[in-house]
């Protein structure tokens, strides 16, 4: 997986562009990564479905849940799968619509200057060995392009939305997502 600066796409992952993004505000810097989860339906996994939703293609009436969401217009930039498989939607140029009501450092609309990684999984169902190996490659990716995300500078969606989101939830091993950033970073 190799991240083009230049287009905002990681090269050796797959595609599936969503039309749900917009430009960043003019001389926006990305700064913030935040991590949520998702399955559709809710702990289902490897179904496509978030993909479908991501791409409005959602099917309301194939299950209860997704009538309640289907209107939506929502993406992320990336989705990894229980697998580790990485799908991109929208550049890392562009403000995909991920975080939704959000502040963070005292700045409200997080979307304009965060990335959003999507995990597929639950609040409490541990997340894989293999997420947690392709997180950290992507993050990796991410901070060399966009120096601005520090590590005080990624969160989970609860942390720009609390009361409204609890993703990624009390099974998100943030000492280890932190530990393997430190690991990398200092080349061991």
């Amino acid at each position: 997986m190799q991240l083009d600066p230049r287009t905002g796409w990681c090269q050796g992952i797959r595609h599936c562009p969503s039309v749900n993004f917009n430009e960043r505000p003019q001389g926006e810097v990305v700064s913030l990564l935040v991590i949520h989860n998702i399955s559709l339906p809710p702990a289902q996994f490897g179904t496509g479905k978030v993909q479908a939703f991501f791409q409005n293609r959602l099917d309301a009436e194939e299950h209860p849940y997704f009538a309640s969401i289907a209107a939506m217009r929502v993406s992320a930039h990336f989705f990894i799968e229980r697998d580790g498989a990485v799908t991109q939607f929208v550049s890392c140029l562009d403000r995909a619509w991920h975080a939704g009501v959000s502040q963070f450092d005292g700045r409200e609309g997080c979307n304009d200057f965060s990335l959003g990684i999507e995990l597929e999984g639950t609040d409490d169902l541990p997340f894989t060995d293999a997420q947690y190996l392709a997180l950290s490659a992507l993050t990796r990716q991410l901070r060399a392009a966009f120096p601005a995300i520090s590590p005080a500078r990624i969160c989970g969606h609860s942390d720009v939305a609390p009361g409204r989101k609890t993703d990624p939830g009390a099974c998100f091993d943030w000492p280890r997502y932190r530990g393997a950033l430190h690991e990398q970073g200092s080349g061991t």
